[in-house]
Protein backbone atom coordinates (compact mmCIF):
# COMPACT_ATOMS: atom_id res chain seq x y z
CA UNK A 1 0.00 0.00 0.00
CA UNK A 2 1.59 3.27 -1.16
CA UNK A 3 0.73 6.93 -0.81
CA UNK A 4 1.00 10.07 -2.94
CA UNK A 5 -0.43 13.58 -3.07
CA UNK A 6 -1.96 15.26 -6.12
CA UNK A 7 -3.36 18.70 -6.94
CA UNK A 8 -6.58 18.95 -8.91
CA UNK A 9 -9.09 21.61 -9.97
CA UNK A 10 -12.77 20.80 -10.31
CA UNK A 11 -15.99 22.73 -10.96
CA UNK A 12 -17.69 24.13 -7.87
CA UNK A 13 -20.82 22.00 -8.22
CA UNK A 14 -19.09 18.59 -8.07
CA UNK A 15 -20.03 16.44 -5.07
CA UNK A 16 -17.84 13.91 -3.19
CA UNK A 17 -18.62 11.07 -5.63
CA UNK A 18 -17.73 13.31 -8.55
CA UNK A 19 -14.50 14.26 -6.78
CA UNK A 20 -13.48 10.60 -6.60
CA UNK A 21 -14.02 10.25 -10.34
CA UNK A 22 -11.85 13.31 -10.99
CA UNK A 23 -9.09 11.83 -8.83
CA UNK A 24 -9.22 8.53 -10.72
CA UNK A 25 -9.09 10.33 -14.06
CA UNK A 26 -6.20 12.52 -12.92
CA UNK A 27 -4.09 9.67 -11.51
CA UNK A 28 -5.17 6.62 -13.50
CA UNK A 29 -5.71 4.80 -10.18
CA UNK A 30 -8.91 2.78 -9.91
CA UNK A 31 -8.97 1.50 -6.32
CA UNK A 32 -7.95 3.87 -3.57
CA UNK A 33 -8.81 5.70 -0.39
CA UNK A 34 -8.33 9.45 -0.25
CA UNK A 35 -8.48 12.36 2.11
CA UNK A 36 -8.54 16.10 1.48
CA UNK A 37 -5.43 17.94 2.63
CA UNK A 38 -6.32 21.42 1.36
CA UNK A 39 -9.37 22.94 -0.32
CA UNK A 40 -9.66 26.51 -1.54
CA UNK A 41 -11.75 28.51 -3.99
CA UNK A 42 -10.04 30.00 -7.03
CA UNK A 43 -12.21 32.88 -8.27
CA UNK A 44 -9.53 34.83 -10.12
CA UNK A 45 -11.15 33.97 -13.45
CA UNK A 46 -14.86 34.71 -13.04
CA UNK A 47 -15.65 32.58 -16.11
CA UNK A 48 -13.95 29.52 -14.61
CA UNK A 49 -14.37 29.53 -10.84
CA UNK A 50 -13.06 26.25 -9.44
CA UNK A 51 -12.26 24.41 -6.26
CA UNK A 52 -8.56 23.71 -5.86
CA UNK A 53 -7.73 20.54 -3.95
CA UNK A 54 -4.65 18.85 -2.64
CA UNK A 55 -5.56 15.20 -2.19
CA UNK A 56 -3.77 12.43 -0.32
CA UNK A 57 -4.25 9.02 -1.98
CA UNK A 58 -3.55 5.60 -0.46
CA UNK A 59 -3.64 2.62 -2.82
CA UNK A 60 -2.10 -0.74 -3.60
CA UNK A 61 -1.54 0.62 -7.11
CA UNK A 62 1.02 3.08 -5.69
CA UNK A 63 4.43 1.49 -5.17
CA UNK A 64 5.85 3.70 -2.38
CA UNK A 65 5.13 6.45 0.11
CA UNK A 66 3.58 6.58 3.58
CA UNK A 67 0.60 8.50 4.91
CA UNK A 68 2.00 11.48 6.91
CA UNK A 69 1.17 11.61 10.59
CA UNK A 70 -1.17 14.25 11.95
CA UNK A 71 1.10 15.94 14.48
CA UNK A 72 -0.24 17.76 17.51
CA UNK A 73 0.89 18.73 20.99
CA UNK A 74 1.73 15.95 23.42
CA UNK A 75 0.18 16.18 26.89
CA UNK A 76 1.74 13.59 29.24
CA UNK A 77 -0.49 12.83 32.24
CA UNK A 78 0.85 13.06 35.79
CA UNK A 79 -0.61 13.45 39.23
CA UNK A 80 0.21 17.07 39.92
CA UNK A 81 0.07 18.28 43.51
CA UNK A 82 -0.40 21.88 42.43
CA UNK A 83 -3.65 23.46 41.28
CA UNK A 84 -4.56 26.21 38.84
CA UNK A 85 -7.24 28.86 38.54
CA UNK A 86 -8.35 29.99 35.08
CA UNK A 87 -10.39 33.19 34.68
CA UNK A 88 -12.57 33.37 31.57
CA UNK A 89 -14.09 30.64 29.37
CA UNK A 90 -13.28 32.07 25.95
CA UNK A 91 -10.88 30.25 23.58
CA UNK A 92 -7.75 31.03 25.62
CA UNK A 93 -9.35 30.16 28.95
CA UNK A 94 -11.08 26.92 27.98
CA UNK A 95 -8.09 25.53 26.05
CA UNK A 96 -5.68 26.40 28.86
CA UNK A 97 -8.04 24.70 31.30
CA UNK A 98 -8.45 21.66 29.03
CA UNK A 99 -4.69 21.14 28.62
CA UNK A 100 -4.02 21.45 32.34
CA UNK A 101 -6.86 19.10 33.25
CA UNK A 102 -5.86 16.52 30.62
CA UNK A 103 -2.34 16.63 32.09
CA UNK A 104 -3.73 15.77 35.52
CA UNK A 105 -3.72 19.12 37.30
CA UNK A 106 -6.67 20.20 39.41
CA UNK A 107 -8.22 23.22 37.67
CA UNK A 108 -10.97 25.63 38.65
CA UNK A 109 -12.38 27.89 35.93
CA UNK A 110 -14.47 30.93 36.79
CA UNK A 111 -16.65 32.84 34.33
CA UNK A 112 -18.49 36.09 35.02
CA UNK A 113 -21.34 35.06 32.74
CA UNK A 114 -23.63 32.06 32.51
CA UNK A 115 -23.72 28.90 30.45
CA UNK A 116 -24.18 29.48 26.74
CA UNK A 117 -27.93 28.71 26.61
CA UNK A 118 -28.68 31.26 29.34
CA UNK A 119 -26.37 33.72 27.61
CA UNK A 120 -28.31 33.32 24.36
CA UNK A 121 -31.56 34.13 26.15
CA UNK A 122 -30.08 37.27 27.75
CA UNK A 123 -28.82 38.51 24.38
CA UNK A 124 -32.22 37.85 22.80
CA UNK A 125 -33.87 39.79 25.63
CA UNK A 126 -31.49 42.70 25.03
CA UNK A 127 -32.17 42.81 21.30
CA UNK A 128 -35.94 42.44 21.60
CA UNK A 129 -36.66 44.44 24.77
CA UNK A 130 -33.57 46.53 25.41
CA UNK A 131 -32.72 44.78 28.70
CA UNK A 132 -28.92 44.88 28.73
CA UNK A 133 -27.11 42.33 30.93
CA UNK A 134 -23.58 43.25 31.99
CA UNK A 135 -22.51 39.62 32.52
CA UNK A 136 -24.18 37.94 29.52
CA UNK A 137 -23.78 39.81 26.25
CA UNK A 138 -21.81 39.55 23.02
CA UNK A 139 -18.54 40.02 24.93
CA UNK A 140 -19.10 38.14 28.19
CA UNK A 141 -20.47 34.70 29.06
CA UNK A 142 -19.50 31.12 28.30
CA UNK A 143 -17.33 30.88 25.21
CA UNK A 144 -16.37 34.56 25.15
CA UNK A 145 -16.82 36.85 22.17
CA UNK A 146 -15.91 34.11 19.70
CA UNK A 147 -19.08 32.13 20.42
CA UNK A 148 -21.16 34.86 18.79
CA UNK A 149 -19.10 35.43 15.65
CA UNK A 150 -18.61 33.85 12.26
CA UNK A 151 -16.36 31.31 13.94
CA UNK A 152 -13.48 31.99 11.57
CA UNK A 153 -10.44 29.81 12.26
CA UNK A 154 -7.81 31.65 10.26
CA UNK A 155 -4.65 32.95 11.89
CA UNK A 156 -1.54 34.68 10.55
CA UNK A 157 0.61 33.32 13.39
CA UNK A 158 3.22 30.98 11.89
CA UNK A 159 4.58 29.36 15.06
CA UNK A 160 1.46 27.49 16.21
CA UNK A 161 1.12 24.55 13.81
CA UNK A 162 1.00 21.90 16.55
CA UNK A 163 -1.36 23.99 18.65
CA UNK A 164 -3.55 24.65 15.61
CA UNK A 165 -3.85 20.93 14.91
CA UNK A 166 -4.80 20.29 18.54
CA UNK A 167 -7.41 23.06 18.43
CA UNK A 168 -8.98 21.84 15.19
CA UNK A 169 -9.09 18.20 16.30
CA UNK A 170 -10.62 19.24 19.63
CA UNK A 171 -13.26 21.29 17.80
CA UNK A 172 -14.11 18.41 15.43
CA UNK A 173 -14.39 15.98 18.36
CA UNK A 174 -16.75 18.52 19.99
CA UNK A 175 -19.02 18.72 16.94
CA UNK A 176 -17.39 21.06 14.41
CA UNK A 177 -17.61 20.11 10.70
CA UNK A 178 -14.57 18.05 9.68
CA UNK A 179 -13.90 20.40 6.77
CA UNK A 180 -12.23 22.88 9.14
CA UNK A 181 -9.19 20.60 9.03
CA UNK A 182 -8.56 21.23 5.34
CA UNK A 183 -10.39 24.39 4.23
CA UNK A 184 -8.08 27.32 3.46
CA UNK A 185 -10.50 29.71 5.18
CA UNK A 186 -12.33 27.51 7.68
CA UNK A 187 -15.24 28.70 9.76
CA UNK A 188 -17.64 27.09 12.21
CA UNK A 189 -20.58 29.48 12.53
CA UNK A 190 -22.22 30.54 15.75
CA UNK A 191 -24.93 27.89 15.54
CA UNK A 192 -22.27 25.17 15.67
CA UNK A 193 -20.28 27.04 18.31
CA UNK A 194 -23.18 26.90 20.75
CA UNK A 195 -23.00 23.09 20.76
CA UNK A 196 -19.19 23.00 20.64
CA UNK A 197 -18.90 25.35 23.62
CA UNK A 198 -21.17 23.09 25.67
CA UNK A 199 -19.21 19.99 24.65
CA UNK A 200 -15.86 21.58 25.53
CA UNK A 201 -17.27 22.40 28.94
CA UNK A 202 -18.34 18.79 29.42
CA UNK A 203 -14.94 17.51 28.34
CA UNK A 204 -13.28 19.74 30.92
CA UNK A 205 -15.66 18.52 33.63
CA UNK A 206 -15.06 14.89 32.63
CA UNK A 207 -11.33 15.52 33.14
CA UNK A 208 -12.02 16.55 36.74
CA UNK A 209 -12.26 20.30 36.23
CA UNK A 210 -14.54 22.60 38.19
CA UNK A 211 -16.46 25.56 36.70
CA UNK A 212 -18.01 28.44 38.63
CA UNK A 213 -20.37 30.40 36.39
CA UNK A 214 -21.81 33.80 37.32
CA UNK A 215 -18.61 34.45 39.27
CA UNK A 216 -16.81 37.77 38.90
CA UNK A 217 -13.02 38.00 39.13
CA UNK A 218 -12.38 41.01 41.36
CA UNK A 219 -8.82 41.10 42.70
CA UNK A 220 -5.57 39.25 43.38
CA UNK A 221 -3.79 38.88 46.70
CA UNK A 222 0.01 39.00 46.59
CA UNK A 223 2.45 37.82 49.23
CA UNK A 224 6.21 37.36 49.00
CA UNK A 225 6.25 38.37 45.33
CA UNK A 226 3.76 35.66 44.32
CA UNK A 227 0.06 35.73 43.60
CA UNK A 228 -1.51 33.60 46.34
CA UNK A 229 -5.26 34.05 45.97
CA UNK A 230 -7.88 35.42 43.63
CA UNK A 231 -10.79 37.38 45.02
CA UNK A 232 -14.08 36.61 43.32
CA UNK A 233 -17.74 37.33 43.92
CA UNK A 234 -17.94 33.77 45.26
CA UNK A 235 -15.09 34.35 47.74
CA UNK A 236 -11.32 33.91 47.71
CA UNK A 237 -9.83 31.08 45.68
CA UNK A 238 -6.41 29.55 46.42
CA UNK A 239 -4.20 28.30 43.62
CA UNK A 240 -0.58 27.73 42.73
CA UNK A 241 -0.98 29.10 39.21
CA UNK A 242 -3.31 31.80 37.90
CA UNK A 243 -4.29 32.26 34.24
CA UNK A 244 -6.40 35.34 33.49
CA UNK A 245 -8.04 35.16 30.04
CA UNK A 246 -10.65 37.95 30.22
CA UNK A 247 -10.95 38.91 26.55
CA UNK A 248 -10.17 42.39 25.26
CA UNK A 249 -13.35 44.01 26.63
CA UNK A 250 -12.84 43.49 30.37
CA UNK A 251 -11.75 47.02 31.20
CA UNK A 252 -12.32 46.73 34.97
CA UNK A 253 -10.04 43.66 34.98
CA UNK A 254 -7.36 45.59 33.11
CA UNK A 255 -7.59 48.45 35.58
CA UNK A 256 -7.41 46.16 38.59
CA UNK A 257 -4.36 44.35 37.22
CA UNK A 258 -2.57 47.60 36.42
CA UNK A 259 -3.38 48.77 39.94
CA UNK A 260 -1.73 45.58 41.24
CA UNK A 261 1.43 46.41 39.28
CA UNK A 262 0.93 43.82 36.53
CA UNK A 263 2.96 45.49 33.76
CA UNK A 264 1.16 46.67 30.62
CA UNK A 265 2.29 48.73 27.65
CA UNK A 266 0.65 50.63 24.80
CA UNK A 267 0.30 48.91 21.42
CA UNK A 268 -1.10 49.77 18.01
CA UNK A 269 -4.76 48.95 17.47
CA UNK A 270 -7.53 49.85 15.01
CA UNK A 271 -10.76 51.85 14.95
CA UNK A 272 -13.47 52.23 12.36
CA UNK A 273 -17.00 51.14 11.52
CA UNK A 274 -18.74 48.04 10.16
CA UNK A 275 -19.65 48.03 6.47
CA UNK A 276 -22.83 46.23 5.43
CA UNK A 277 -23.89 45.27 1.90
CA UNK A 278 -26.47 42.97 0.34
CA UNK A 279 -24.68 39.63 0.02
CA UNK A 280 -25.66 39.36 -3.65
CA UNK A 281 -23.77 42.59 -4.36
CA UNK A 282 -20.61 41.03 -2.91
CA UNK A 283 -21.25 37.78 -4.79
CA UNK A 284 -21.63 39.65 -8.08
CA UNK A 285 -18.48 41.69 -7.48
CA UNK A 286 -16.40 38.62 -6.60
CA UNK A 287 -17.89 35.97 -8.87
CA UNK A 288 -19.60 37.88 -11.67
CA UNK A 289 -22.93 36.24 -10.74
CA UNK A 290 -25.26 36.58 -7.75
CA UNK A 291 -25.16 32.89 -6.85
CA UNK A 292 -22.90 29.90 -7.43
CA UNK A 293 -24.05 26.31 -6.85
CA UNK A 294 -22.11 24.59 -4.09
CA UNK A 295 -20.79 27.80 -2.49
CA UNK A 296 -22.46 29.57 0.40
CA UNK A 297 -21.44 33.22 -0.01
CA UNK A 298 -18.56 35.28 -1.35
CA UNK A 299 -15.99 36.79 1.00
CA UNK A 300 -13.58 39.69 0.64
CA UNK A 301 -10.36 40.87 2.25
CA UNK A 302 -9.41 44.42 1.36
CA UNK A 303 -6.48 46.62 2.26
CA UNK A 304 -5.44 50.15 1.37
CA UNK A 305 -1.98 51.45 2.19
CA UNK A 306 -0.62 53.56 -0.69
CA UNK A 307 -0.97 57.28 -0.10
CA UNK A 308 -2.71 56.75 3.24
CA UNK A 309 -1.17 57.80 6.52
CA UNK A 310 -2.82 55.01 8.51
CA UNK A 311 -3.42 51.66 6.77
CA UNK A 312 -7.08 50.74 6.27
CA UNK A 313 -8.25 47.17 6.04
CA UNK A 314 -11.33 44.98 6.29
CA UNK A 315 -11.49 42.65 9.26
CA UNK A 316 -13.70 39.82 10.50
CA UNK A 317 -15.75 39.63 7.30
CA UNK A 318 -19.07 37.82 7.90
CA UNK A 319 -20.61 36.57 4.63
CA UNK A 320 -24.35 36.11 4.94
CA UNK A 321 -24.16 37.53 8.44
CA UNK A 322 -25.66 40.13 10.74
CA UNK A 323 -24.34 43.20 12.54
CA UNK A 324 -24.80 42.91 16.31
CA UNK A 325 -24.72 45.28 19.32
CA UNK A 326 -21.50 44.10 20.94
CA UNK A 327 -21.01 46.41 23.91
CA UNK A 328 -19.74 44.80 27.09
CA UNK A 329 -21.07 47.57 29.33
CA UNK A 330 -24.25 49.57 29.68
CA UNK A 331 -24.37 53.01 28.03
CA UNK A 332 -21.56 52.21 25.58
CA UNK A 333 -22.27 51.53 21.92
CA UNK A 334 -20.12 49.34 19.65
CA UNK A 335 -20.90 46.79 16.93
CA UNK A 336 -19.52 43.51 15.67
CA UNK A 337 -20.52 40.83 13.17
CA UNK A 338 -21.65 37.22 13.33
CA UNK A 339 -23.03 34.53 11.03
CA UNK A 340 -24.23 30.94 11.17
CA UNK A 341 -22.56 28.03 9.40
CA UNK A 342 -24.72 28.27 6.26
CA UNK A 343 -23.95 31.99 5.87
CA UNK A 344 -27.40 32.46 4.40
CA UNK A 345 -28.49 35.86 5.72
CA UNK A 346 -29.42 38.52 3.14
CA UNK A 347 -26.52 40.79 4.15
CA UNK A 348 -22.73 40.66 4.32
CA UNK A 349 -20.70 42.74 6.76
CA UNK A 350 -17.11 43.43 7.75
CA UNK A 351 -15.21 45.80 9.96
CA UNK A 352 -13.46 48.58 8.06
CA UNK A 353 -10.78 50.00 10.32
CA UNK A 354 -7.69 52.18 10.32
CA UNK A 355 -4.63 50.99 12.21
CA UNK A 356 -3.19 53.59 14.52
CA UNK A 357 -1.05 54.12 17.61
CA UNK A 358 -2.64 55.41 20.84
CA UNK A 359 0.20 57.92 20.97
CA UNK A 360 -0.95 59.37 17.64
CA UNK A 361 -4.54 59.69 18.88
CA UNK A 362 -3.97 60.82 22.44
CA UNK A 363 -0.46 62.23 22.73
CA UNK A 364 2.98 61.41 24.05
CA UNK A 365 1.80 61.24 27.66
CA UNK A 366 -0.38 58.23 26.93
CA UNK A 367 -0.36 55.39 29.46
CA UNK A 368 -2.31 52.11 29.40
CA UNK A 369 -4.91 53.58 31.78
CA UNK A 370 -5.25 56.75 29.71
CA UNK A 371 -5.69 54.65 26.54
CA UNK A 372 -8.49 52.63 28.18
CA UNK A 373 -10.21 55.81 29.39
CA UNK A 374 -9.96 57.37 25.94
CA UNK A 375 -11.46 54.33 24.21
CA UNK A 376 -14.27 54.05 26.74
CA UNK A 377 -15.17 57.72 26.22
CA UNK A 378 -15.33 57.14 22.46
CA UNK A 379 -17.66 54.16 22.95
CA UNK A 380 -19.84 56.27 25.26
CA UNK A 381 -19.93 59.07 22.68
CA UNK A 382 -21.53 56.70 20.15
CA UNK A 383 -24.14 55.81 22.80
CA UNK A 384 -24.84 59.37 23.92
CA UNK A 385 -25.39 60.47 20.30
CA UNK A 386 -28.92 59.03 20.50
CA UNK A 387 -28.94 57.98 24.17
CA UNK A 388 -29.63 54.46 22.91
CA UNK A 389 -28.10 51.42 21.29
CA UNK A 390 -29.17 52.54 17.83
CA UNK A 391 -26.10 52.56 15.61
CA UNK A 392 -24.92 55.91 14.18
CA UNK A 393 -24.63 55.21 10.46
CA UNK A 394 -23.91 56.69 7.04
CA UNK A 395 -23.85 55.42 3.48
CA UNK A 396 -20.32 54.81 2.24
CA UNK A 397 -20.81 57.11 -0.77
CA UNK A 398 -22.11 59.90 1.47
CA UNK A 399 -19.28 59.45 3.95
CA UNK A 400 -16.67 59.71 1.20
CA UNK A 401 -18.34 62.91 -0.10
CA UNK A 402 -18.79 64.55 3.35
CA UNK A 403 -22.56 64.11 3.35
CA UNK A 404 -25.01 62.90 6.00
CA UNK A 405 -27.40 60.13 4.94
CA UNK A 406 -31.05 61.00 5.46
CA UNK A 407 -32.58 57.52 5.65
CA UNK A 408 -31.66 53.90 5.28
CA UNK A 409 -33.14 50.81 3.73
CA UNK A 410 -33.26 47.53 5.63
CA UNK A 411 -30.33 46.40 7.76
CA UNK A 412 -29.53 43.28 9.75
CA UNK A 413 -28.68 45.36 12.83
CA UNK A 414 -31.47 44.52 15.31
CA UNK A 415 -31.64 47.79 17.27
CA UNK A 416 -31.95 50.21 14.37
CA UNK A 417 -29.76 52.70 12.51
CA UNK A 418 -29.70 56.44 13.10
CA UNK A 419 -28.34 59.02 10.68
CA UNK A 420 -25.15 60.68 11.94
CA UNK A 421 -22.37 63.00 10.88
CA UNK A 422 -19.50 60.64 11.59
CA UNK A 423 -17.09 63.59 11.48
CA UNK A 424 -18.50 64.56 14.88
CA UNK A 425 -17.91 61.11 16.37
CA UNK A 426 -14.64 59.62 15.11
CA UNK A 427 -11.20 61.28 15.45
CA UNK A 428 -10.25 63.28 12.38
CA UNK A 429 -7.13 61.19 11.73
CA UNK A 430 -9.31 58.08 11.53
CA UNK A 431 -11.87 59.86 9.33
CA UNK A 432 -9.26 60.92 6.79
CA UNK A 433 -7.74 57.46 6.51
CA UNK A 434 -11.12 55.72 6.30
CA UNK A 435 -12.26 57.96 3.46
CA UNK A 436 -9.09 57.30 1.49
CA UNK A 437 -9.31 53.59 2.22
CA UNK A 438 -12.96 53.35 1.20
CA UNK A 439 -12.22 55.08 -2.09
CA UNK A 440 -9.64 52.38 -2.76
CA UNK A 441 -12.03 49.61 -1.69
CA UNK A 442 -14.69 50.97 -4.07
CA UNK A 443 -12.22 50.71 -6.97
CA UNK A 444 -11.25 47.16 -6.03
CA UNK A 445 -14.78 45.85 -5.43
CA UNK A 446 -17.48 47.09 -7.79
CA UNK A 447 -20.44 48.60 -5.95
CA UNK A 448 -18.70 48.73 -2.57
CA UNK A 449 -19.59 52.41 -2.12
CA UNK A 450 -23.29 51.42 -2.16
CA UNK A 451 -22.95 49.91 1.30
CA UNK A 452 -23.65 51.43 4.71
CA UNK A 453 -21.19 52.15 7.53
CA UNK A 454 -22.74 51.09 10.83
CA UNK A 455 -21.73 51.99 14.39
CA UNK A 456 -18.32 51.96 16.05
CA UNK A 457 -15.92 49.06 15.51
CA UNK A 458 -13.38 49.36 18.35
CA UNK A 459 -12.66 45.77 19.39
CA UNK A 460 -10.53 44.40 16.58
CA UNK A 461 -7.75 44.35 19.18
CA UNK A 462 -6.81 45.90 22.49
CA UNK A 463 -4.84 49.19 22.69
CA UNK A 464 -2.74 47.74 25.52
CA UNK A 465 -0.61 44.65 25.97
CA UNK A 466 0.69 42.83 29.04
CA UNK A 467 4.46 42.59 29.35
CA UNK A 468 5.46 38.91 29.59
CA UNK A 469 8.74 37.05 29.98
CA UNK A 470 9.86 34.06 27.92
CA UNK A 471 7.69 31.75 30.07
CA UNK A 472 4.57 33.84 29.36
CA UNK A 473 4.27 34.94 33.01
CA UNK A 474 3.26 38.52 33.69
CA UNK A 475 4.86 40.33 36.60
CA UNK A 476 4.88 37.27 38.87
CA UNK A 477 6.22 33.82 38.00
CA UNK A 478 2.90 32.09 38.75
CA UNK A 479 0.63 34.66 37.10
CA UNK A 480 -0.31 34.68 33.40
CA UNK A 481 -2.54 36.83 31.19
CA UNK A 482 -3.59 34.96 28.04
CA UNK A 483 -5.55 35.35 24.82
CA UNK A 484 -6.92 38.58 23.37
CA UNK A 485 -6.93 40.08 26.86
CA UNK A 486 -3.13 39.81 26.90
CA UNK A 487 -2.75 41.86 23.72
CA UNK A 488 -0.66 39.04 22.24
CA UNK A 489 -3.43 37.22 20.35
CA UNK A 490 -6.43 38.01 18.17
CA UNK A 491 -9.22 35.71 17.04
CA UNK A 492 -10.27 32.23 18.06
CA UNK A 493 -7.24 30.24 16.90
CA UNK A 494 -4.42 32.49 18.09
CA UNK A 495 -6.20 33.06 21.41
CA UNK A 496 -6.71 29.34 21.97
CA UNK A 497 -3.08 28.71 20.97
CA UNK A 498 -1.92 31.35 23.43
CA UNK A 499 -3.88 29.65 26.20
CA UNK A 500 -2.33 26.31 25.26
CA UNK A 501 1.20 27.74 25.30
CA UNK A 502 0.62 29.29 28.71
CA UNK A 503 -0.66 25.94 30.02
CA UNK A 504 2.32 24.05 28.58
CA UNK A 505 4.67 26.59 30.16
CA UNK A 506 3.03 25.97 33.55
CA UNK A 507 3.29 22.18 33.14
CA UNK A 508 7.01 22.44 32.34
CA UNK A 509 7.61 23.88 35.82
CA UNK A 510 4.89 22.17 37.87
CA UNK A 511 5.27 19.01 39.91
Amino acid sequence: MGYKEVDIRIPVNINDEGLKQFISKKTGINHFNFHIILKSLDARNKKNICWQYRIGIESGEIVSGEVPQFKTIDIPRKNYKQKALVVGSGPAGIFAALVLSVAGMKVTLIERGSQVNTRKKKISDFESKGNFCDSNNYAFGEGGAGTFSDGKLTSRTKSISLERNFIFKTFVDAGAPEEIIYMTHPHIGSDNLFLITSNLRQQFLDNGGEILFDTMFEDILIRENMVRQAVSSAGTIDADYFIVAPGHSAFETYRMLIGRKIPFQIKNFAIGMRAEHPQQLINKAQWGVERLPGIKAAEYRLTATEGIKNPVYSFCMCPGGIVVPATAYKDLNIVNGMSVYQRNNFFANAAVVAGISPYELIGSETTPLIALDWLEKLEHLFYSFSNSYKAPSVRISDFINNKVSQNFSDSSYPLGLISADINELLPQKIIESLKDGLRTFSKKLHGYDNGVLIGLESKTSSPIQVIRNSNYSSGYENFFVAGEGSGWAGGIVSSAADGIKVAVSILSNAH
